[in-house]
């Protein structure tokens, strides 16, 4: 539906911070299951001390939370033990930007280029024993897509990945 253009969106000013908090409630047991951290980190207060001005997107919030979902999900499947998940968020040049990063095993160099297709595996037989379909990523893509922003990853094996995700703000 999403591909097609046929999901309907319902477009308005989603502040990222209530979205991001319940979808960390969400992971919260199967995290502290493994023995991870899971971090909220909102903007910083600017240079005066008055606190940061909340960030919103223009954006569906359900679609919102299915990319932290989809994000957070990875990031706990794929970090060891005693790890960090973290999700940070801010405003910059007219777009609502939020990073999901951990300190898990990583992606390949030669891998990254492909991960947003459809059923792509990294680690096929890894993915099959925890679970993964390989559309969680492409559903990431496409729905920050049809949203009009943008997701792209950063990965070093043995030390982490990190998605960034563009959003509008609101008009």
């Amino acid at each position: 539906r999403i591909e097609s253009g046929t999901e309907v969106f319902e477009f308005e000013a989603v502040a990222l911070a209530p979205v991001v908090t319940d979808c960390l409630e969400r992971h919260r047991a199967r995290a502290e299951g493994k023995n991870l951290q899971l971090e909220a980190i909102p903007p910083a207060p600017d240079t005066s001390g008055a606190p940061a001005p909340e960030v919103a997107a223009w954006a569906d919030e359900e679609s919102v939370g299915q990319i932290l979902d989809n994000l957070v999900d990875n990031a706990i499947k794929y970090t060891p033990a005693g790890g960090r998940v973290r999700i940070r968020w801010w405003g910059q040049d007219g777009l609502a930007c939020v990073e999901v990063s951990d300190t898990g095993i990583g992606i390949p160099e030669q891998d990254l280029p492909r991960i947003f297709e459809r059923f792509y595996r990294v680690d096929k037989a890894r993915s099959r024993e925890l679970g993964g379909t390989g559309l969680g990523l492409s559903i990431v893509k496409h729905l920050a897509q049809a949203m009009h922003g943008t997701v792209r990853a950063t990965s070093r094996l043995g030390q982490g990945t990190a998605f960034f995700v563009q959003l509008p703000r609101p008009p």
